[in-house]
């Protein structure tokens, strides 16, 4: 499938949508950014929820909005998950998701099917909603939404009404739609957890306008942008687990540019996996540290520094070859350790949390 090409300016009292965007036309783009930056208005304008007066959004090649031309949201082949379930009670699971194909003309029972599938609800069929888990509700939309067999899959902060609990029961489905499926699916979060896990492509929202958008990486390691995650800071890395140390339950992850040592999980070497390093848990030294419980040393050199949330702190962007990483620190240690850019130092880092892939 081709991108998608969404320019909206839509304007209330106190506020102003203005986005001009090229989202990939696969894999997951998460819409991210903190309440009322825009992502749920940018995410009802594409679904044609909200008719901004000034627009133009081309899905796969097929205009969907322009000066000229406006499809209703019924005829837009698109699936929409909303934070809520809002299963119709009186109806069971497989009632509540034939409906919606019985109205659309794109849906069908073959794209049911894989969606149960998909999903992994097939022995939910017979329940009615008041019987299922808050989990398995969130996953009956989703397919609710996949049966209409869309050309993308639109969704809003899914699991923000669940706990972490019912959230960690939910998040392998949705990684196993972004193995699986073949449309784009935009997934708007506040949560930067939940994009380190899902998002290929970040658009990051700061008062309806879009501050940054690109490859999930390269967004998540920049320290120049106003949206302050606060101790979320951190970035991903994308990565080969080569080798098991089974005696002290470690692994090791190679990157370019070097390799981490993290908690074993149990992943079959050679398998593709995904971390994230908090800029909480690296610290950086002038000197190669020596006799430090900290067992991930790696040589890097500074790239960037900059303002953090308080006045006292600073992030600290340094490349370990092509790749990021994000330390937090105070302004008094990069003083006394005359920290600038250019400076080649030694990075330590405490902790990597492989996220699976």
């Amino acid at each position: 499938m081709s991108d998608i090409q969404a320019r909206f300016q839509h304007g209330w009292p106190g506020f102003t949508l203005d986005v001009d965007l090229v989202i990939p036309g696969h894999g997951v783009t998460a819409l991210f950014g903190s309440s009322g930056s825009g992502k749920t208005t940018l995410l009802r304008c594409i679904a044609g929820l909200e008719r901004a007066p000034s627009g133009q959004l081309v899905v796969d090649g097929e205009v969907w909005q322009d000066d000229t031309t406006w499809l209703p949201t019924h005829r837009r082949a698109l699936g929409y998950v909303f934070q809520e379930a809002s299963l119709f009670p009186h109806l069971n699971v497989l009632g509540n998701l034939r409906y919606g194909i019985k109205r659309t003309p794109q849906g069908s029972v073959l794209a049911l099917e894989q969606a149960v599938e998909l999903l992994g609800i097939g022995h939910l069929l017979q329940r009615r909603p008041d019987g299922l888990s808050g989990g398995e509700r969130s996953r009956v939309a989703i397919a609710r939404a996949l049966a209409l067999n869309p050309r993308v899959l639109l969704m809003d902060e899914p699991l923000a009404a669940l706990d972490l609990k019912r959230k960690q029961e939910i998040l392998p489905y949705l990684k196993r739609l972004h193995a699986e499926l073949d449309i784009p699916i935009l997934y708007v979060s506040h949560s930067p957890d939940e994009v380190a896990q899902l998002a290929d492509y970040l658009v990051a929202l700061d008062d309806g306008r879009a501050v940054a958008h690109g490859p999930v990486d390269d967004v998540l390691s920049r320290i120049d942008l106003p949206i302050r995650l606060g101790e979320d800071v951190g970035v991903v890395i994308d990565g080969v687990l080569a080798a098991v140390d089974i005696g002290w339950h470690l692994a090791r992850v190679n990157f370019e540019g070097g390799h981490l040592w993290t908690r074993d999980l149990g992943l079959q070497v050679g398998r593709t996996v995904r971390m994230r390093v908090l800029a909480r848990d690296v610290s950086i030294a002038v000197t190669k540290p020596e006799g430090s419980s900290i067992q991930n040393v790696l040589p890097c050199r500074i790239d960037a520094i900059a303002d953090d949330g308080h006045p006292g702190l600073a992030l600290v962007r340094v490349n370990v070859g092509v790749t990021v990483f994000i330390c937090r620190t105070t302004r008094r240690a990069l003083d006394t350790m005359n920290i600038a850019v250019g400076l080649n130092v030694w990075l330590q880092i405490k902790s990597a949390a492989i996220l699976e892939w």
